[in-house]
């Protein structure tokens, strides 16, 4: 972890903390979900750099290290496409390889869309790409979590009663699981954990405290205004005609990660739906993975990884020597 450098560079009028490691012209860059940070991404970094990739690595805006948005009323996702496409410029870099994570995979495979000329590939990890339909959670009860963190001030509320380092882990171990998040009507989202419940074997007592580090400098208000508080990447707001991402995608999903219960995900993946806007799409199901599948199965996503952009890195350079 040491050998991973840190800086904060200027993007859009807000300060970004970044995280790096690797050197040469292929470049990935990753966009970490909630309730994570750049720390999320450190078994990635560590191989793809020995793998011969400049990995580069930023708290979103608002997450860990990295400022919020100085209007956070108009904080969208939106921010995290242009903040990306910015921190390309930043450093120089024409073309990269994109990785993301829960909502993360959004500015990815936006980004590919109005700039397919800037990405190599995406790598998603749990979340194909859809068009925003309106009713998505259509038949999910009051108690399901998206709707309880969009609730004004319900989840200050909830949050509020405990310490940072209490509401992280308590987010972590529920969101390990397989069910989806789904409170009862008399309960809150952080009373569904008990607070005897150890944290998931795969997190150590270090990635604990660099979590808890982190979000003791963000909070949480400013994370969820994206994508909870506003949830601004609706059916009304995605204006895009005939969306279609075109760059090859590897789309890596955990068999028990609870997002893959969502009404329809599972189905619109195995039926091969998904294809309609995916023209080169690769998917990789691992049956034991969960939410945090980067961090829980590392050896296993990396190689997944690893493999698919070294086979589009020589891909790439065939084509150049033609």
């Amino acid at each position: 972890m040491d050998r991973i450098q840190h800086k904060c560079i200027d993007v859009r009028g807000v300060k970004l903390h970044v995280a790096e490691i690797g050197t040469g012209p292929r470049v990935v860059v990753f966009i970490h979900g909630f309730p994570e940070a750049w720390y999320s991404w450190r078994h990635q970094m560590l191989t793809l750099a020995a793998a011969g990739f400049r990995t580069i690595a930023p708290d979103l805006r608002g997450y860990g290290l990295s400022e919020p948005h100085p209007e956070p009323e108009k904080a969208s996702f939106n921010d995290f496409v242009e903040d990306t496409l910015t921190i390309l410029d930043y450093f120089h870099i024409d073309k990269a390889f994109l990785i993301g994570k829960d909502f993360g995979s959004w500015p990815a495979y936006l980004l590919s869309i109005l700039h397919p000329e800037r990405i190599s590939g995406i790598v998603s990890l749990g979340v194909p790409f859809f068009v925003p339909k309106p009713n998505r959670y259509q038949g999910l009860p009051e108690g399901f979590y998206i709707f309880r963190w969009k609730e004004p001030g319900r989840a200050e509320a909830d949050f509020g009663r405990f310490d940072v380092k209490t509401v992280w882990r308590r987010i972590y171990i529920l969101f390990s699981r397989s069910e989806i998040p789904i409170a009862d009507q008399n309960k809150e989202i952080m009373d569904m954990v008990d607070p005897s419940s150890p944290p998931p074997p795969w997190l150590t007592i270090e990635d604990l405290a660099n979590y808890a580090m982190l979000y003791q400098k963000s909070g949480f208000d400013s994370p969820m205004r994206v994508p909870y508080y506003k949830l601004n990447l609706k059916h009304e707001d995605f204006t895009i005609n005939n969306p279609k991402v075109e760059v090859p995608v590897l789309l890596i999903m955990g068999g028990k990660d609870y997002f893959i219960k969502f009404p329809g995900i599972e189905d619109y993946i195995t039926s091969g739906e998904v294809n309609k806007y995916m023209d080169n799409l690769e998917t990789r199901f691992v049956p034991d993975g969960n939410h945090f599948i980067q961090e829980q199965l590392p050896d296993q996503v990396n190689e997944f990884i690893v493999t698919f952009l070294n086979r589009l890195s020589d891909q790439d350079q065939a084509s150049t020597n033609v």
